[in-house]
């Protein structure tokens, strides 16, 4: 479904700043699962999300994303594809448009279309029943600014946005990482309901070992931008992969 192939990225190319993050990398995610990507900060995880996005551009190496490389294609290109959540709540949304505005652009996504007939009142129920889903009342509040609701109201809305066009690939970038423990619970169990619903390929980097086993299909360990560790997440325990990140920090510090 998406396959990384060959995958080479430093920064700072040239100075005595140079950093390697990538070099012939290969990865193969698989259709309609769920892979989360764990391990230490500088390890390439929120790196990798932004080559695939386009966000950043790649030295050397192919992205192939249902057949099609789509390497040398513009971000925005790319998004037509892509549904991407951030760590920031604030990022996927426009704060300052109301919730039915924020749904209405976000249809919108890969077509023309004019501001000022931005809104159908005929795409009204699908809206309603997809905020429905979310069990936040948001359905009751369309009018209302999102720079009014809280972080976790922010990222379920960023969620439905994402997915709300059926992407190839839904890209989750830490996308719980700034929200409060409680919070945080109730946007990962919406978030597996929506991509298990909809049968969304995901890739969802995270800090948190325990959301990655429980909220995954398949957990893979970076490090120094290689994969250490690439199993079902059924066979993983958090301690086991506490064990494996504690071994490389001690390797690493030697």
């Amino acid at each position: 479904m998406l396959m990384v192939r060959k995958l080479s990225k430093s920064f700072n190319k040239g100075t005595d700043n140079e950093i390697s993050i990538f070099n012939d990398f290969d990865l193969d995610i698989e259709k309609n699962k769920c892979t989360a990507i764990i391990g230490p900060n500088g390890c390439g995880k929120s790196t990798l999300l932004n080559i695939i996005s386009g966000t950043i551009s790649l030295d050397k190496g192919k992205i192939i994303l249902n057949g099609e490389e789509i390497s040398s294609l513009k971000e925005e290109s790319r998004a037509i594809h892509l549904g991407r959540v951030h760590q920031n709540p604030s990022m996927g949304v426009s704060p300052s448009l109301t919730i039915l505005e924020n749904m209405s652009l976000a249809d919108k996504k890969g077509e023309n279309f004019s501001l000022r007939r931005l809104i159908k009142k005929g795409n009204m129920d699908k809206y309603i029943s997809l905020l429905k889903d979310l069990d936040l009342g948001l359905e009751n509040k369309l009018n209302t600014k999102v720079k009014f609701l809280s972080g976790g109201q922010r990222q379920s809305l960023s969620l439905v946005m994402a997915a709300m066009k059926y992407p190839n690939l839904l890209l989750l970038d830490e996308h719980t990482a700034a929200l409060d423990p409680k919070t945080s619970n109730v946007v990962m169990k919406k978030t597996k309901e929506l991509i298990e619903k909809y049968e969304i390929t995901t890739i969802m980097v995270s800090h948190n070992m325990k959301d990655a086993i429980e909220y995954s299909d398949r957990v893979i360990m970076l490090d120094r931008g290689q994969i250490i560790l690439d199993k079902p997440s059924i066979q993983l325990t958090e301690e086991k992969l506490i064990q494996i990140y504690r071994e490389k920090l001690v390797q690493n510090v030697a």
